[in-house]
């Protein structure tokens, strides 16, 4: 598959881009090696400057990255614009805590004097998906860049003039050019890029199917991972908890980016006491988000990606209605252009369903029903997923212990949605992935982790 720009709101082709040959791979890894070879020289304090820059530049520019967002992926302009906001604060967050983060440390042994540093390894391959297509290469390319690795940049074959326009921003503000670079190669080529000899680790945001093949590919060339896959979030509502601040936060997590985001709340376990209460409320806040043009400044809710994606979509809710679950909100797939899918709430939602055992990647509810907590955790474990939770109680202190020791995911969050931050590591197990971005943690994937030891 090509790489080409296809406006979700429409259908219409905008614009197409050849793929790089093979020679044009290879040069363009060879120069970012080059890159590499002086950025990695290159002191803290020039690299947190040019970070800073980076940051002004996007908050300058934010209207502008915005739109081509949502031309790019049907992205509500808000959403959007508040995404390049972000990109600015993890660059400024690492230009700041990078001296710390990467600070040698220093560990008393029978030598005269020994210490771990942490020094860069070189060429980091980043995989990314197209639904935060800025926030997904920034939260990579900051901590790796001011390690002093370079970056090459695989994009999602559906948002290339993002990642063109990512690598022309790194070039305003400064950056050695070929420092970080965009490669338009076929899923089949990029299995070649990663066993080339001079990449020296992967990252990869994607599906859990990806994940395998990456980590197989990488692996099998001894490449360290690190793989953030897909996502079932459940969102336990306990019988204390309040309705209206648990419907709001849960209607905002699964409605976000129009549903498409890995820690998107997506099955919402439900004590029964309480179950007709949350129902009611999360159909009422669920149905304040209006259809629209992304570029319209009152649409709640833009187009899905990709009509292939709202196909699969609905499919998935077809067949989990087949089999025993009741449509309590949209669920319709609605005429004319553009891959417009309605916010929906599916309801009786069991083990055994797509609705349950998938990831549903759009604007649908799955409600599941839970006799006692104890229940309502089991079926939040009972996923082949792990990345994120979140729980819902007055007792907070329960809900807490619920959250820190029971739940099988790597960010479990309390009264609140799942949300990544750049001061927080972010990551999942199971088939979620492994490896941690952002924090110090996400700094320290890929970096040599060195002992010196002198006598």
């Amino acid at each position: 598959m090509g790489f080409k720009t296809v406006n979700p709101c429409t259908g219409e082709l905008v614009r197409e881009y050849e793929n790089h040959t093979k020679a044009e791979t290879e040069q363009r890894i060879q120069n970012n090696f080059r890159a590499f070879s002086q950025w990695r020289k290159e002191s803290l304090e020039v690299r947190a400057g040019l970070f800073e820059q980076l940051a002004k530049l996007l908050e300058s520019k934010k209207s502008e990255l915005a739109a081509l967002i949502t031309l790019e992926m049907g992205k509500v302009k808000g959403e959007a614009v508040s995404e390049i906001e972000k990109c600015a604060w993890v660059c400024r967050y690492y230009a700041e805590k990078a001296s710390d983060f990467l600070e040698p440390e220093t560990i008393e042994t029978d030598a005269s004097k020994s210490y771990v540093t942490y020094t860069p390894l070189g060429p980091v391959l980043a995989i990314m998906p197209w639904n935060f297509p800025f926030w997904q290469v920034f939260r990579y390319a900051a901590p790796n860049l001011m390690a002093g690795n370079a970056a090459l940049l695989k994009h999602a074959p559906n948002v290339p003039g993002c990642a063109l326009a990512i690598e022309e921003l790194f070039k305003e503000a400064g950056f050695p050019e070929h420092l970080l670079c965009t490669l338009f190669v076929s899923d089949e080529a990029t299995e070649a890029v990663i066993a080339h000899d001079l990449i020296r680790a992967v990252t990869l945001t994607g599906s859990t199917a990806a994940g395998r093949k990456v980590a197989a590919t990488a692996g099998k060339h001894l490449k360290k991972t690190v793989l953030e896959l897909g996502g079932s979030d459940a969102y336990l509502i306990l019988d204390d908890a309040d309705i209206e601040l648990a419907a709001t936060a849960c209607a905002t997590s699964r409605l976000l980016n129009a549903g498409q985001s890995c820690i998107a709340a997506k099955r919402f376990i439900v004590a029964n006491s309480c179950f007709d209460a949350f129902a009611d409320a999360l159909q009422a806040e669920m149905s304040k988000k209006s259809m629209g043009a992304p570029d319209d400044a009152s649409s709640g809710i833009g187009p899905m990606a990709r009509e292939d994606l709202r196909t699969q979509l609905h499919q998935q809710v077809t067949e989990s209605v087949k089999a025993g679950a009741r449509i309590l909100l949209g669920c319709e797939m609605p005429a004319g252009a553009g891959s417009f899918y309605p916010p929906s709430i599916l309801s009786d939602v069991q083990p055994g369903m797509p609705a349950f055992d998938e990831e549903l990647f759009g604007p649908v509810a799955a409600l599941i029903r839970a006799e006692s907590t104890e229940k309502a955790v089991e079926l939040a474990n009972k996923s082949s997923y792990g990345l994120g939770a979140a729980v819902f109680g007055s007792d907070v202190a329960r809900a807490e212990k619920i959250a820190s020791q029971l739940l099988d995911a790597g960010s479990c969050f309390v009264n609140d949605f799942v949300r990544s931050d750049p001061r927080l590591p972010f990551g999942g197990i199971k088939n979620s992935g492994y490896g941690r971005e952002l924090g110090i943690w996400g700094m320290r994937e890929f970096v040599n982790i060195k002992t010196v030891s002198v006598k």
